[in-house]
């Protein structure tokens, strides 16, 4: 369940909003997304994927609030760590890179 927008990496670009299958954010008044229906979120882990800036965390567990915060998410390294786990963003290695048959392909002749 989505759980923090941090309110210092996030640079407004609302991804979240544009990509939320069940529309869990509202663009706030000063461009940054707001949790306003946290129960909707189905933990598709989307909004974590697409913001380019790791500002978002997305506990898994879709059935209970943690109310973790954004300073303790930061602590633990938690903002963005889906998309880091699936290798999306700059400078990060795509999980299939470490699929044996990924490796294959890049040297069989189709």
């Amino acid at each position: 369940m989505i759980e923090v927008v941090s309110e210092s990496r996030c640079v407004s670009c609302n991804q979240c909003v544009s990509v939320c299958p069940t529309n869990v954010f509202d663009r706030g008044d000063d461009g940054i997304p707001v949790i306003a229906r946290q129960d909707e979120c189905q933990t598709c882990f989307m909004c974590e994927l697409y913001c380019p800036v790791d500002a978002l965390y997305v506990a898994p567990d879709s059935e209970q609030i943690i109310g973790i915060t954004e300073r303790e998410a930061e602590q633990q390294g938690l903002l963005g760590g889906y998309r880091e786990k699936v290798g999306w963003g700059k400078g990060r290695t795509p999980v299939a890179s470490h699929d044996y048959m990924y490796q294959l392909s890049k040297f069989a002749k189709f």
